[in-house]
């Protein structure tokens, strides 16, 4: 297998526009050509990312990083609603054939209000999550650490509780995390200092698993592990979201063919440069031409 690392940049058209119908939105039918669609606030969606390349190789996507209004997790639910139709809806108008919401906030909040308005598949994070979490602990103990708005929806605590109801859940806020990973902390004394804080009460409490509830987290998952222990093991949501993804595709014929070059484009609506030298970092593999977008106006 190759190790060859390309740069990710945008190959794919911009024409891609439908008109917006009245009443529930939706566009013609999705081909298997189309792109998917891929958003969160910041550079955290990029460990979704990432599992898509990992998971469906040939798929074109469209990554869409809402940096001007990063960090999501303190603002008011129909913000949080707000933003993320003005997201989908541009997604609409590219023609993709699925969304999936790479941010805990947006799946606690906004997917269950918003899943059923439009007539593609939005694939969110909160079952995958819980899903592997309760098929990974071994006690039932099982931590969750999220933004405060994703913790205050209560979304996997109502989640596990109803799949599995002795499971017990511990959860944790940590507002920090996200400023911290945005400005490149990601192997700071500081941010082990705030992890150890954060963790504290959960390895207390005796969790013998833990979801990373906000898809910024796992960029520093090795902070995490090592803190909360070896026989601790962590979730990302992602991979079983990405795999439920590649479900629907398949079931619906719309798996991009293999063989297929998959192209990734890049849309912020914060700095660009800020965005691809971050990104880049992060995702370990460099981000060109990331382009500049206005959502909202």
């Amino acid at each position: 297998m190759s190790t060859e690392v390309h740069p990710i940049g945008p190959r794919l058209s911009a024409e891609r526009a439908a008109p917006k119908a009245e009443g529930k939105v939706e566009l013609g039918r999705p081909a298997p050509t189309h792109p998917l669609g891929v958003f969160d606030s910041g550079v955290g969606g990029l460990t979704v990312l990432a599992e898509c390349i990992k998971q469906l190789p040939h798929e074109d996507i469209i990554y869409l990083a809402d940096t001007n209004r990063v960090p999501y997790g303190g603002r008011p639910p129909q913000e949080i609603i707000k933003i993320n139709q003005e997201i989908l809806d541009y997604f609409l108008e590219r023609e993709v054939k699925m969304v999936i919401m790479a941010c805990g906030t947006s799946s606690s909040i906004a997917y269950p209000v918003l899943k059923d308005k439009y007539k593609i598949p939005i694939v969110a994070l909160i079952e995958p999550g819980s899903r592997a979490a309760l098929a990974a602990t071994r006690n039932l103990k099982i931590g969750v650490i999220a933004t405060q708005g994703t913790i205050e929806s209560g979304a996997y605590q109502n989640l596990i509780k109803h799949l599995k109801k002795a499971a017990e859940v511990y959860v944790e806020a940590c507002p920090l995390f996200v400023p911290l990973i945005e400005g490149g902390f990601v192997e700071a004394e500081e941010t082990r200092k705030v992890a150890r804080e954060y963790l504290k009460p959960l390895i207390e409490a005796g969790i013998d698993t833990l979801i990373l509830g906000c898809t910024h987290y796992p960029h520093i998952s090795k902070i995490l592990q090592e803190i909360a222990g070896e026989n601790v093991v962590l979730i990302n949501p992602a991979e079983e979201a990405v795999s439920d993804a590649k479900k629907i595709l398949k079931k619906a014929g719309n798996l991009n063919p293999a063989g297929a070059e998959a192209k990734y484009e890049f849309v912020v609506t914060g700095s660009s440069v800020q965005f691809q030298d971050l990104g880049s970092r992060l995702l370990g593999r460099p981000i060109v031409g990331a382009k500049f977008i206005k959502l909202g106006v």
